[in-house]
């Protein structure tokens, strides 16, 4: 299970360390990724892109729907194939680097079953704005399917 937040840096050559805890739990070292959403990047152990692909994306996805090829575009179309380097580090391509508009200082955070990787000023952006609300909302709809899949619903 992929837990917990992290700073790190990327270094002049677009590479970013990934932390020890992260590494271990990880267990291998050809990652995939790819463009997430809220302008963050998402990494991926091969088996559960896989998995996010082939079980979840191409099963519910339709080449004519403006809206799903729009998703694959973003999250299988932007995918790389990356390798952890000895140090720790994976390379982040200029086009991935832009588009999550890192700089130097990121965030790392475990997401179960991939990570997300931010950088440092959108991170604390998107948890400064006002979203108490939001987040409250989300909460509760979470609540409610956990009830209904518990049966108390």
């Amino acid at each position: 299970m992929l837990i917990g937040e992290f700073k790190g840096t990327l270094d002049d050559k677009g590479r970013v360390s990934l932390p020890a805890a992260l590494r271990k739990e990880l267990n291998e070292d050809i990652l995939y990724l790819t463009k997430g959403e809220d302008d963050c990047l998402w990494l991926y152990p091969s088996e559960k892109f896989d998995k996010l692909v082939n079980d979840n994306l191409r099963a519910v996805t339709d080449p004519f729907s403006k809206t799903d090829r729009r998703t694959l575009r973003q999250h299988v179309g932007s995918a790389q194939q990356v390798e952890i380097d000895k140090a720790g580090r994976i390379p982040i391509v200029q086009n991935l680097r832009e588009f999550a508009s890192l700089s130097k200082e990121c965030m790392i955070l475990g997401q179960l079953d991939y990570i997300e990787i931010w950088d440092i000023d959108c991170y604390n952006d998107y948890f400064n704005k006002d979203k108490k609300g939001e987040f409250e909302s989300a909460a509760e709809v979470i609540s409610q399917r956990i009830k209904q899949k518990r049966g108390i619903v």
